[in-house]
């Protein structure tokens, strides 16, 4: 529809213009729309996980309904794109590790293949059978050739070869641990890492001055996942890894949206040290014993 719009000018002495013309609104609608074309996986593209996910069309059109899913997909490859970005990778190994019946594994491959043309062997984990087989079957149709789903534990995962990059979605309390020791490990350069339910601290949490923090069931719950998050952050420093805590609200809707992202890098010493001493305070004070710590400290990578 059409409307009026004012224009109000006033001379240096003083005097006052009012214009008046009418506006056509599409080019408002016009530029909302230009800001929608900076996604990395635009509408028009056919990506056929977002097909069968139910958020495109046939045509490559996002479902109204499904706006929300499509932006956090979006938000979750942003994310990655942004560290991708910084170097010139012709090829990657990449390790997603429970992944589940996640299309964002297909739609990551889609990513890496179609849009950074970078050549990735990818490799999906899980622990249940008839999973593996369905996404395997996925893949074949999709015809993503490098990627392919095993069957396996995250703890104890034997890959001989190089890893580039290791994906951790909702791998479930500890299971996150194993998973981000595993790639300290094999000396990723890239670590993404969505934790899930984290019990570990919450079942050791005991204050010594800060009881206020416990006082509360839910207050305590809360603290513990995110100090549990904060540890993990620390620890990937003093190994050598500059690390970031981002917002990544996932597809499920799940409360749990804080996304680890961690790279390889020249950390100083005196960056390591003050993480570890940060570690070592909270577990004095809550009397934790993290998982990934002890993990690290066994195999001396600590």
């Amino acid at each position: 529809s059409n409307e009026t719009s004012f224009d109000l000018k006033i001379s240096k002495k003083g005097k006052v213009f009012l214009g008046k013309k009418k506006s056509n609104n599409s080019n408002l609608s016009n530029k909302s729309h230009n800001k929608e074309k900076n996604y990395i996986l635009k509408e028009g593209m056919i990506i056929e996980p977002l097909i069968d996910l139910g958020i495109f069309t046939k045509e490559g059109k996002v479902i109204n309904s499904k706006y929300d899913k499509y932006k956090q997909i979006n938000r979750f490859i942003e994310i990655i794109d942004d560290e991708i970005k910084k170097n010139d990778y012709k090829e990657l190994t990449i390790l997603d590790f429970g992944c589940g019946k996640s299309y964002l594994t297909f739609v990551l491959y889609y990513y890496f293949v179609e849009i950074k043309h970078i050549n990735v062997k990818m490799i999906g984990l899980d622990l249940k059978a008839d999973v593996i087989k369905k996404c395997n079957e996925i893949a074949k149709r999709y015809k993503y050739d490098n990627l392919h789903f095993e069957l396996g534990d995250i703890n104890g995962y034997k890959y001989e070869n190089n890893v580039d990059m290791v994906i951790t979605l909702h791998a479930c309390d500890t299971a996150t641990d194993y998973a981000l020791y595993n790639a300290i490990k094999w000396n990723a350069k890239m670590i993404f890492s969505v934790p899930c339910c984290q019990h570990e601290f919450n079942h050791q949490m005991e204050a010594n001055t800060l009881s206020i923090l416990t006082k509360y069931g839910i207050i305590q719950e809360r603290m513990a996942a995110l100090m549990t998050d904060a540890v993990r952050g620390n620890l990937l420093e003093a190994v050598g890894y500059k690390t970031q805590l981002l917002e990544f609200i996932d597809i499920a809707h799940s409360p749990k949206n804080i996304l680890i992202r961690a790279s390889k890098s020249k950390v100083s010493k005196e960056k390591k040290k003050k993480a570890l001493k940060e570690v070592d305070s909270l577990i004095s004070e809550f009397n934790f014993n993290p998982t990934l710590l002890n993990l690290l400290k066994r195999d001396n990578l600590i």
